[in-house]
């Protein structure tokens, strides 16, 4: 076995930054000392993660891939999931309507995963692809309003204006 198919099991098949699977042909090996750096290819010194972190992180020294991922506010936001918004709409005007959406709910807000992002496909009369669903998904957990346990969703949303 591979070292890279055998790291990859041993995380349960998600990436060892953001705890998401990892889409077939994504997976690569990150060495969380840069051999470049002086670092080793053994087992205790890799990692996997999809090929955009690994590129991002690079040869960086461990202090400044710890200080890249204190960064992240305590949610893991990996670049390959960023939120994609359509040409000539504003940044943050897909998230907005998803929040307010949700705000609107109140406490029937969706509970599972599979749930929130069929709710978020319905704001958008259900034109998202699922790599979309989970960008917005991403970009709630980053904002903090969104806190995910394993398929359990729960809400730290931002207070309505009356």
């Amino acid at each position: 076995m591979k070292q890279l198919e055998r790291l990859l099991f041993l995380q349960g098949n998600v990436c060892f930054f953001c705890q998401q699977p990892i889409p077939a042909g994504e997976a690569s090996v990150e060495h969380l000392v840069a051999t470049s750096n002086g670092g080793t290819k053994d087992d205790d010194n890799c990692i996997v993660c999809c090929k955009t972190v690994n590129a991002a992180l690079g040869s960086l020294s461990v202090k400044a891939k710890l200080q890249a991922i204190v960064n992240q506010r305590g949610v893991f936001v990996c670049p390959r999931t960023a939120v994609v918004v359509e040409p000539g709409q504003p940044p943050d005007d897909r998230l907005q309507m998803v929040i307010a959406d949700l705000v609107k709910r109140g406490a029937s807000r969706p509970r599972k995963v599979a749930t929130l992002k069929n709710t978020i496909n319905a704001v958008f009369q259900n034109k998202l692809t699922e790599s979309e669903m989970a960008q917005i998904v991403s970009a709630l957990q980053a904002l903090g309003h969104v806190i995910v346990a394993e398929t359990k969703v729960t809400y730290e949303l931002p207070a309505v204006d009356t």
